[in-house]
């Protein structure tokens, strides 16, 4: 199974983990189109590794007609990819490795389950142990963040 994760680097929040056979380049547009239908604008960036489903001319051109642009990492060095490789480890460690899926259907529930669990109730230390989605809500409130995808960040 194929995962796609897009976490959002200011606020930690995972916004979206897309589990399928196959992820191609047209799936990933529109994982995108739905967070920016649900969340308002378009994010600034997106941070990537060089996977086709993420160089594709799909998403150069949602990229461009967007205004968001497209910040590459280097091909074989995750660590320019720090808040996505970490959050990678951590599902691998807490979901497919510790379960036995019998479904496609069953995979993505859990990864949803998952993904909330892990915005309300996972305190992270760069965010003051906040929670992410506590810390969004806070920096909402303070007029720090709009309610939009600042940074994406997918792999």
């Amino acid at each position: 199974m194929r995962y796609l994760n897009i976490v959002d680097e200011h606020t930690r929040e995972v916004l979206a983990v897309e589990v399928a056979r196959s992820i191609t380049a047209d799936k990933t547009v529109e994982v995108l189109e739905e967070l920016v239908e649900n969340r308002g604008l378009p994010p600034d960036f997106i941070r990537s590794d060089n996977g086709p489903e993420l160089t594709s001319h799909a998403l150069a051109d949602w990229c461009r007609l967007s205004g968001t642009h497209a910040a590459f990492i280097e091909p074989g060095s995750p660590w320019q990819n720090p808040y996505v490789e970490s959050l990678n480890g951590r599902l691998r460690d807490e979901l497919p490795n510790q379960e036995l899926f019998f479904t496609l259907l069953e995979a993505q529930v859990l990864a949803e389950d998952w993904r909330t669990d892990h915005n309300k109730n996972h305190p992270h230390s760069a965010l003051g142990m906040l929670s992410p989605d506590e810390f969004a809500a806070t920096s909402r409130q303070q007029g720090t963040i709009t309610p939009t995808l600042t940074r994406a960040t997918l792999t």
